[in-house]
């Protein structure tokens, strides 16, 4: 009689002290669970292997990116239903740990492991990242990061972003497409900035160089875009020749703190912060201050995390770390503010568009989901698995307030205090008009 499902739910429910919010279907072909809710597909006993080895995210994503976990039903459901067994309830191993000290509980691991089978861990899945924390963010160790994720190939990346090419939070405003919300975003960095015709502008982590085409097309700017991804500097090469714009934007490989031709009017740095790291975010916005004219402005666009109330116990998300963008950590929101004020810089906006960057994800994860087998062919099921399932979770946790996205405007003020900042600032200056409140000097 097939009840791998029955003894698998019953099994972890004593476990966690919790019913499960999803249904289970497992390798016998059985079920159990709540009627209509998303079923967990376990294909086979290595699942449960990968569970009792690394119990919580780590152990879930490995086995959903090889294949032995699935989601039957709406993606979003499960993931926001199975979050609070998952994300919220704190560090994995102490949980566990807690949890056998109950009599029941051990009954249900010991349960759980003759269920299992040969009790040796399963291989991690070859996407994952293996490698210590030893040295993080030295140049090397930030090339090897970067490759890592974004050099996955250009055609993956057009299926994803769709032709727009932009791998940051769209803005959205009533309706319109992806690649419509995307150009609005460059287009409000632009403002922000204050560009205009002849401008230096750095855009440090250009990407696939869709806001130093911009910048240069619709401002007139003079642009040096910087990418450590070799994939996405030929990318973005092409795009600057195809525009015709070879005489006023440049691409280079190159690391931000390598950049030496500065003074610039302005610097956009669009979700590339993120992989700066703790350690180094001190030294970054240095770098910036320093390659800014008295004057000049800095975009900063970046994911934040909730602060916590003691910092120090903080720890990089696993499955992330993992898989998706290596030695990358997100910091709160005053703690960016802080440090680029130490810098010397003036922060003089911040604004959230925390939902925007949900919407942007969903529309993503769609773009993924509707040419999905050309996405596995192009990068292998395990890599596809992978993004499928950080761009449908980062989602959630946007619309959660689990995690947030800000532009942060900053200015190198002069010593005499003149910013040039208009007295009012949302604005932005209307479409075909320059900033007309500024003040008068």
């Amino acid at each position: 009689m097939a009840d791998a499902a029955l003894r698998l739910k019953s099994l972890v429910e004593q476990l966690l002290g919790v019913p499960l919010p999803v249904r289970i279907r497992a390798w016998d072909g059985s079920q159990a669970g709540p009627p209509g809710a998303p079923a967990l597909v376990v294909r086979n006993r290595r699942a449960v292997r990968r569970l009792l080895w690394k119990p919580g995210e780590l152990g879930l994503a490995r086995a959903w990116v090889a294949g032995d976990l699935d989601i039957e039903g709406d993606l979003y459901a499960a993931l926001d239903l199975m979050a609070s067994l998952v994300w919220e309830r704190g560090e994995d191993a102490r949980t566990l740990l807690q949890a056998l000290r109950d009599p029941q509980a051990r009954s249900a691991a010991r349960g759980l492991v003759k269920m299992a089978g040969l009790p040796l861990p399963p291989a991690p899945p070859r996407e994952e990242i293996r490698r210590t924390r030893a040295h993080l963010h030295t140049k090397r160790s930030d090339r090897r990061a970067i490759s890592h994720h974004y050099d996955v190939g250009n055609d993956f990346y057009e299926i994803v972003l769709g032709p727009s090419m932009v791998y940051s939070c769209a803005y959205w405003q009533q309706g319109g497409t992806l690649e419509q919300a995307q150009r609005d975003k460059l287009e409000l960095v632009c403002r922000k900035l204050d560009l205009s015709p002849g401008q230096r502008l750095l855009d440090v982590g250009c990407g696939w160089g869709s806001m130093a085409v911009h910048a240069a097309r619709e401002h007139g700017a003079s642009v040096v875009g910087v990418t450590l991804s070799h994939e996405q500097a030929a990318y973005a090469r092409k795009r600057v020749a195809d525009e015709g714009l070879t005489d006023r934007v440049e691409i280079r490989v190159q690391d931000y703190r390598d950049v030496a031709d500065g003074p610039y009017d302005a610097i956009s740095s669009i979700g590339m912060a993120e992989h700066v790291g703790a350690e180094r975010y001190l030294e970054y916005a240095r770098v910036l201050h320093g390659l800014l004219r008295p004057g000049g402005r800095l975009l900063n666009h970046q994911i934040a995390r909730r602060p916590q109330r003691d910092e120090s116990t903080y720890n990089v998300d696993g499955f992330i770390d993992a898989y998706v963008f290596p030695d990358g950590e997100l910091a709160p929101i005053g703690t960016t503010v802080t440090q680029l004020e130490r810098a010397g810089l003036e922060v003089r906006d911040v604004e959230s568009i925390r939902e925007h960057y949900a919407l942007t994800l969903r529309r993503w994860v769609a773009n993924l989901e509707a040419d999905w087998a050309r996405s596995v062919r192009l990068t292998g099921p395990g890599r596809a698995r992978v993004w499928r399932l950080y761009m449908a979770a980062s989602a959630l946790s946007f619309e959660r307030n689990r995690i947030g996205v800000n532009q942060v405007l900053a200015v190198r003020t002069p010593e005499g205090g003149a910013s040039g900042m208009p007295l009012r600032t949302r604005t932005w200056g209307a479409p075909g008009s320059r900033e007309d409140s500024r003040p008068q000097a």
